[in-house]
């Protein structure tokens, strides 16, 4: 028997499926929303679908947009030259947020976790190979949380990226071992933009 009517049991568990929170947290945002006025909780519906209908994805470096390509890609005052590799759309804006890189962006959407079934064939990288392929860039950046992970899928992309000819380099070791990109202070992600150094 659940402790809960049925539509309350039901918002927990879709709560609990968000990263990071558990059955005590999802619990806990359950009844905050639901002591919220019914106007207020429509808002917050209405927000969640939103996206569905007015985001995209960038057709060149597959972040979220409403206009293809996205403003980063369509600006002509970035170097067209660069292009940071990242894993996810937060991490672009960590590395965006430092004000220190004018060039474009890569989102592989992941990293290599054979673990967890995921392989080069779930990831944006024969996008980015035929990116670097079509555009000839000077520099490919691996801005990847050096985790396992990681370690693994930049080592990965070096490889992969290798027989172009083209610069690959990773961010300075001012990051952490088993840190994550997304919750570095700018001063940080600065330094290490500006340390990084050649793959391989």
């Amino acid at each position: 028997m659940s402790r809960y009517p049925k539509p309350i049991e039901n918002l927990i568990a879709e709560l609990g499926r968000l990263p990071g929170v558990g059955p005590k947290t999802a619990e806990r945002y359950a009844f905050a929303l639901l002591k919220r006025h019914r106007g207020e909780r429509q808002k917050l519906a209405d927000a969640l679908l939103a996206p569905d209908l007015a985001l995209k994805t960038c057709s060149v470096c597959r972040n979220y947009t409403e206009a293809d390509p996205c403003p980063v890609c369509a600006d002509p005052q970035r170097d067209r030259d660069l292009i940071c590799v990242v894993a996810n759309e937060q991490d672009l804006l960590a590395v965006e947020h430092t004000g220190e890189y004018r060039g474009l962006y890569h989102i592989l959407g992941g990293i290599l976790s054979p673990a967890d079934g995921i392989t080069p064939d779930d990831l944006n990288i024969r996008e980015l190979a035929a990116r670097v392929r079509r555009d000839h860039p000077r520099e490919i950046i691996l801005a990847i949380d050096p985790t396992v992970e990681g370690e693994a899928t930049m080592l990965y992309l070096a490889r992969q990226l290798a027989a172009a000819g083209i610069r690959v380099t990773r961010l300075a070791r001012g990051l952490p071992i088993g840190s994550e990109l997304g919750y570095a202070d700018e001063i940080t992600l600065t330094d290490a933009l500006r340390g990084r150094r050649e793959m391989g």
